[in-house]
């Protein structure tokens, strides 16, 4: 059964085993409704997947019918630790 969103978070975090790259390139060989995302900008994605041969097929599905957004700015999570901090002791 195939789930019907599927959601990669984080995709450039750890560079990708040639193994794992064609595991990617499988799982989203068979999903239209991905979510991704990525610190990486596209012309980058070579350095991440062990395989430049199999970068194209992956970008390929990926971009497939996509919604690009790029989000310049303050970091989601380091915006709520910082308004968690303690104001400073007088």
């Amino acid at each position: 059964m195939l789930t019907k969103l599927l959601t990669v978070d984080e995709l450039s975090y750890v560079p990708l085993s040639q193994t794992g790259t064609e595991f990617l390139l499988e799982v989203l060989s068979q999903h239209y409704a991905t979510i991704v995302t990525s610190n990486l900008p596209f012309q980058e994605w070579t350095s991440f997947f062990a395989s430049e041969r199999l970068t194209d097929p992956l970008l390929d599905r990926i971009t497939h019918y996509v919604l690009i957004l790029e989000m310049n700015g303050e970091r989601y999570r380091f915006r709520q630790t910082r308004s968690r901090r303690c104001p400073p002791s007088q």
